[in-house]
């Protein structure tokens, strides 16, 4: 591993990245730039999400194999027409978690975006293919609440950061006040780092169980494959492990049979694999 190299391919090219850690086998080995200071992470908030799903199913307080419709708000599904109940009758929330629902935006739009996302006309509700949307995720989040009774973005609060030690993050919602499961967080490399440290440890953190083992293990599996090599409950699959995506590069890597959580977080609008690729050969040896 050449972490310097790596360090001298961001800085030579100017890339907009704000910190970065490497960390073996729990240990922090490598860090640059900064990596206390809170960022966007964008679409690692699903991944958080996943976590904050897991959760709530070891408890039994959720069903993934359950259809959407159970878990909409009453008030919603008493205006939703017979071809809406029908079309959320029909798909479960493990369709939603691995991006397997076509036909869906990819964000929702107006004052209340959960009435837009269950209007969204879905020709083929029982076809199955990748497809990404952040409405996957909206609804997802909006499910959790429902089935626990309390916000999914408290819950993760709760559950998830105050056990970490994580305080340096903010959340947001929708317009109709439901967390936005799909994006909208911040926080800090060092915190994302826990979180990765967290999941490679099969969800337990100093001690403390805080999702299942068998959750990381089928979660982080290639439950849908894609052109990227598979996704499964809000989480990418990546080489022997997986990883948490964001969508101006900020990530995280983590690969159990070297013990190794690799975190990024950036500003990049560049479709360039070129930050990947530097990583790639520097850390993981090409």
């Amino acid at each position: 591993m050449d972490f310097d190299a790596f360090v001298r391919d961001i800085r030579e090219n100017r890339w907009n990245v704000f910190g970065a850690e490497v960390y073996e086998h729990g240990r922090l080995v490598h860090d640059f730039g900064d990596t206390r200071g809170a960022h966007e992470i964008y679409s690692v908030t699903k991944s958080v999400l996943s976590v904050a799903m897991g959760i709530a199913k070891d408890r039994g307080l959720i069903g993934f194999e359950r259809p959407v419709a159970e878990y909409i708000p009453p008030e919603y599904l008493a205006r939703m027409s017979p071809r809406q109940k029908e079309t959320w009758g029909k798909i479960t929330l493990s369709r939603l978690m691995t991006m397997s629902v076509a036909g869906l935006p990819f964000r929702a739009e107006g004052s209340d975006w959960l009435a837009f996302s269950l209007a969204v006309p879905i020709p083929r509700p029982e076809e199955k293919v990748f497809h990404y949307s952040n409405i996957s995720a909206y609804i997802a989040g909006v499910a959790l609440t429902e089935a626990v009774g309390k916000d999914a973005g408290r819950l993760i609060e709760e559950e998830i950061l105050d056990p970490l030690g994580i305080d340096d993050y903010t959340l947001s919602g929708s317009p109709e006040g439901y967390f936005y499961g799909a994006s909208g967080m911040k926080m800090s490399v060092h915190s994302l780092s826990t979180i990765g440290l967290m999941l490679l440890d099969g969800g337990r953190y100093r001690g403390k169980q805080i999702v299942s083992q068998e959750y990381i293990r089928t979660a982080a599996s290639a439950l849908q494959m894609n052109r990227e090599g598979g996704y499964g409950y809000f989480f990418w699959k990546y080489r022997d492990g997986f990883s948490m995506h964001g969508k101006f590069k900020q990530r995280c890597y983590m690969l159990p049979k070297r013990g190794l959580v690799i975190t990024y977080l950036s500003d990049m609008d560049d479709p360039s694999p070129a930050l990947q690729e530097s990583m790639e050969k520097h850390l993981l040896d090409g």
